[in-house]
């Protein structure tokens, strides 16, 4: 086309524009389980459009929670109020480790509390990604959780009713993944009937994670006492509540 040799292209020496951030994936799930769990109506904004948002969103639709997409965008959540109107159903979650963790926890603490069958799977990358700490964690509280494939990984599957065993800490591995401690924070105030304590076993890795979850939970009503990295504590009667209109920051990593 050119006949030429090569062609010289000046270095560029400014550029200019707007960039619209996608959501943080991490807010997003968790402020789509939180709005799910919580009493009254969230409406949430800039939630981001992914595969790990879809599959949470198809799994708390399956559970009976009713949401819905308003024309500008805006996410409508209906929220439970901590009940689940489906006794059972089977859950999809593809490779989506910000669903899974959290859900299992919550799905294992309301089985144990009102009865019920709830399967979790995803795909096979998904059924390789450990889970066993926060199982074994779930199951020291007296939840129970059958392994529908190799222990300590998904699938698996929370049924009840079981007693709680609330009056001691839930320990918890640190170093293995924050998603463990963040999927206990997330749910425990289901139960909260008195104070309850997680420890942290080991280093607490990415810990910038688990200060989201302490600030989401903030704006849901419930304040987490902690204490270093070690120890965190759910007040007595802790409950979930709506703020309202909420709004996902931009993922600026990526």
């Amino acid at each position: 086309m050119f006949k030429i040799p090569f062609l010289d292209v000046p270095p560029l020496t400014s550029a200019a524009g707007t960039v619209r951030l996608p959501g943080s994936k991490s807010i997003s799930n968790r402020l789509l389980l939180l709005a799910a769990l919580a009493q009254g109506q969230s409406r949430i904004h800039d939630l981001l459009e992914a595969d790990d948002t879809a599959v949470m969103l198809d799994s708390l639709q399956r559970l009976g929670c009713a949401w819905r997409r308003e024309a500008d965008g805006v996410l409508v959540i209906e929220g439970l109020g901590g009940r689940l109107p489906a006794a059972q159903a089977e859950l999809f979650l593809g490779n989506a480790g910000t669903a899974m963790r959290p859900l299992a926890a919550a799905l294992a603490l309301l089985a144990a509390r009102d009865g019920g069958r709830y399967a979790l799977s995803g795909v096979a990358r998904m059924h390789e990604r450990p889970i066993k700490d926060l199982v074994d964690a779930l199951r020291g509280l007296g939840c129970q959780i059958e392994d529908l494939g190799q222990p300590g990984y998904p699938p698996l599957r929370a049924v009840g009713p079981a007693p709680l065993r609330l009056d001691q800490p839930v320990r918890v591995r640190g170093d293995v993944s924050s998603q463990f401690l963040t999927a206990l924070l997330m749910t425990l105030p289901l139960v909260a009937q008195q104070d309850l304590v997680i420890e942290v076993e080991g280093e607490l890795i990415s810990k910038p994670y688990i200060e989201i979850t302490l600030a989401l939970l903030e704006r849901f009503g419930v304040t987490v006492r902690r204490e270093a990295w070690q120890r965190f504590t759910i007040p007595a009667g802790s409950r979930l509540r709506t703020p309202g209109a909420l709004y996902v920051e931009g993922d600026a990593s990526a």
